[in-house]
């Protein structure tokens, strides 16, 4: 299993803002310079990020982005959700999707969601306060001033 590169981008730019915590506000043109994102996918997933109630945009002066919850209270699962949608290893676990040509006598299909299950689970136990925590031995990046 391979996440997308949204997917990928999404959590990257999760842990950046995550750094940013602290009330200080960033916006998606700085996460993309930190990060290397390319700031137009950085709006796009910065919007899709807000939608799904992972980050808070405050407008006006003094506005910006900032986590919705703290970083412990938000999973690896929650930031791929929101931009892929819910997490199923195969198509056919869609209630929308009935394209299978094996869908009629497939005797797997019923356990596909107890292996759905198990990944979520894995991916819901990582949160992002363990992605932004500092590995010992190693030095923190320090986010650029804006």
């Amino acid at each position: 299993m391979r996440l997308s590169n949204l997917a990928d981008y999404a959590v990257v730019l999760m842990s950046a803002s995550a750094r940013h915590c602290g009330g200080t506000r960033t916006s998606a043109a700085i996460l993309a310079e930190e990060t290397g994102v390319p700031q137009a996918t950085a709006q796009k997933l910065v919007h899709a990020l807000v939608r799904a109630g992972l980050l808070k945009s405050v407008r006006g002066a003094g506005g910006g982005i900032r986590l919705a919850r703290p970083a412990a209270a938000i999973s690896i699962a929650d930031i791929v959700e929101a931009v892929e949608g819910p997490i199923a290893m195969t198509a056919c676990v869609s209630e929308a999707r009935h394209d299978c040509a094996l869908d009629h006598r497939c005797a797997v299909k019923p356990h596909w969601g107890a292996v759905n299950g198990a990944v979520r689970g894995a991916l819901a136990s990582i949160t992002l306060a363990t992605l932004t925590a500092t590995p010992e031995g190693t030095a923190q990046p320090v986010p650029a001033e804006a």
